[in-house]
């Protein structure tokens, strides 16, 4: 018979799952659950740790990036009703993630259960959306099952799991005996060969092919450059697919959509043929729709042929496709659509992103492309980058080089502010002798401030750089190029650094461009936590690689607006600091 109560038992799973600790905040119907995880010892006695956030959200965004990190399941917590509903955003991230990652969400008495008791929620019912399986623990018998499903589930799918625990439930003792982990290893999905050859066929018909790569492609990268290599094929990629498969890669040419750089976009629709490898990317504005033919490999069959329409759709691992591909086509010759696409990227590359930072680094206020270039040169060779969703995300996108041992972990599918902090905190308890950097921009780092503490309270020795230019700059774009003055975008300035060295963190402020590199090679070089509050021009920008007219048509509303109300200056020194970004008759995209 098991011995101890359903808490301990569910501790006793978790770490035989390999579970090392659990982000939450203690309270009331958790208490159970925290007080078995207090008796197992900690983690340095073969138990589990507890980690103290300040806000549910920043457990459940931790949880994710370690999960993200290791490939292994994570873990958050949240008491009843708004404790465990804290978790909701962070949970959403995981699941787009694909992180592996179980929410223990607390229940009020189980008696309770349906009256309009304090705190009431249904976690059951509410999560149901953000994850892979959610269930409700309603007696001792059932509850090591549940605990085990959840377990797999989440290991299985690479998703949420969320089980719903009443406190009452949680103290009772355990009955059952838990059933034994279930060790898993990584299946291949094989295509069917009449696919392949479907593939094949078009491959052959096509005189330009073009490769666009998501995160699918983490485990195909040399079957994906081979097949690049033998068709002749310039390899775009979406931000997720970024760490995989832009490094070392001389098929490489950027990626497209709202952050994208380089000759992606017109390799996309220049191609008579564009293979969508492992990728779901949602913007089917930047994706062909009828000129070009369009073959998709996806390991989730239900995602293919969502955005675009699809001649060919073959359901497999993107590996297995490409050594089945690879002998079936013919060789091409004609390499000249591949070397006009990378010379196009090269030029592109060189005068546009490398040429305006090396020109930047005398600009005041401190253009943001010039310090995002220096970090990615002081940064370490293996660190984690962590992005908050808006400009932080174009800058990491741009500048940030990979090299097949960095990480770029990021909200890149649920877009959620303040993700950051949060994801540094877990990705540094991951790995805690690895560099971790959050790129913090000033509104997602003032949204969950509060996990500075976190930081401090556990000396986590992440390295915050604040891109702090008082505004949100992308909203800021939207509403320009949707011809709008912006307005509710800008705040009064904040000195981060003063604010983090009063609760005990090592911290810049800079604000000069001359400063920047000293600046940031001091907090990077820090041992302990520490925080460079760079101080960015908030009228910098940055436009999609591909501008059409009416963007352009609506950047030109938008600046007649603020000078009929009077703020001409705004308008000129905005032109000032975005001149870069602004298109050229050759940048238009003549399908819009």
């Amino acid at each position: 018979m098991p011995v101890g109560t359903v808490a301990d038992q569910l501790v006793e799973q978790l770490v035989a799952a390999g579970v090392r600790r659990i982000y939450g905040i203690v309270g009331d119907s958790l208490n159970p659950v925290v007080d078995a995880v207090r008796r197992s010892g900690g983690r340095a006695r073969g138990g589990i740790d507890w980690v103290h956030v300040r806000h549910e959200e920043a457990a459940a965004f931790a949880a994710s990036a370690e999960a993200q990190l290791t490939g292994e399941l994570a873990v958050c917590a949240g008491s009843c009703g708004p404790g465990n509903l804290h978790l909701i955003n962070g949970l959403y991230d995981a699941n787009c993630s694909d992180a592996p990652v179980l929410a223990i969400a607390s229940h009020i008495p189980s008696a309770q259960i349906g009256m309009e008791y304090f705190q009431e929620t249904h976690p059951d019912r509410l999560f149901v959306e953000c994850s892979q399986y959610c269930e409700l623990v309603s007696t001792p018998q059932q509850a090591p099952r549940v605990f085990a499903s959840a377990i797999t589930h989440a290991v299985a799918r690479s998703g949420v799991s969320v089980v719903t625990l009443p406190g009452d439930v949680a103290e009772d003792d355990a009955v059952r005996t838990a059933p034994a982990p279930v060790r898993l290893g990584r299946p291949t999905l094989v295509p069917d060969p009449a696919d392949v050859q479907a593939l094949a066929a078009l491959v052959d018909d096509a005189r330009n092919v073009a490769i666009f790569a998501g995160d699918g492609v983490r485990d195909a990268r040399d079957a994906v450059l081979a097949f690049a290599d033998a068709v002749g094929a310039p390899i775009g990629h979406s931000l997720r697919g970024k760490n995989w498969i832009q490094y070392d890669n001389p098929f490489d040419v950027g990626m497209t959509g709202l952050l994208g750089y380089g000759a992606a976009h017109d390799g996309i629709h220049d191609a008579d043929l564009l293979v969508l490898v492992g990728t779901d990317f949602p913007y089917d504005q930047f994706l062909p729709q009828s000129d070009v033919k369009v073959a998709q490999i996806d390991t989730a069959a239900e995602r293919i042929g969502r955005r675009t329409s699809v001649d060919v759709a073959v359901h497999g691992d993107a590996r297995a496709t490409f050594e089945a591909l690879l002998p079936l086509v013919r060789r091409k010759s004609d390499r000249s659509f591949l070397d006009d696409t990378l010379d196009r990227h090269r030029k592109l590359m060189s005068q546009v992103v490398g040429g305006y930072a090396e020109s930047a680094n005398q600009r005041t206020p401190i253009h943001p492309e010039y310090a995002a270039s220096v970090l990615d040169d002081l940064a370490a060779d293996d660190a984690v980058f962590t992005a908050d969703t808006g400009m932080c995300n174009v800058w990491t996108a741009r500048y940030v080089t990979p090299n097949g041992r960095r990480m770029l972990v990021e909200s890149a599918l649920h877009g959620s502010m303040a993700n950051a902090l949060p994801h540094a905190i877990g990705a540094s308890f991951a790995d805690p002798q690895r560099q971790v950097i959050s790129v913090s921009g000033d509104g997602g780092l003032s949204m969950l401030l509060g996990e500075l503490l976190t930081v401090v309270m556990y000396r986590i020795p992440v390295k915050i750089v604040l891109f702090d230019n008082s505004s949100l700059g992308m909203v800021k774009l939207e509403m320009l190029v949707d011809g709008l003055p912006d307005f509710g975008v800008d705040v009064p300035g904040v000195d981060y650094a003063a604010i983090a060295q009063a609760m005990g963190i090592f911290a810049r402020r800079i604000e000069d461009p001359g400063d920047v590199e000293s600046g940031l090679r001091a907090v990077l070089e820090h041992d302990g936590p520490a925080l460079a509050d760079v101080v960015t021009d908030p009228r910098a920008l940055s436009l999609p690689p591909t501008i059409t007219g009416s963007q352009v048509g609506g950047f030109a509303r938008a600046m007649s607006k603020v000078v009929m109300n009077g703020g001409v200056g705004e308008a000129v020194q905005m032109a000032k600091s975005n001149l870069r970004n602004m298109p050229r008759p050759s940048q238009f995209d003549p399908r819009t």
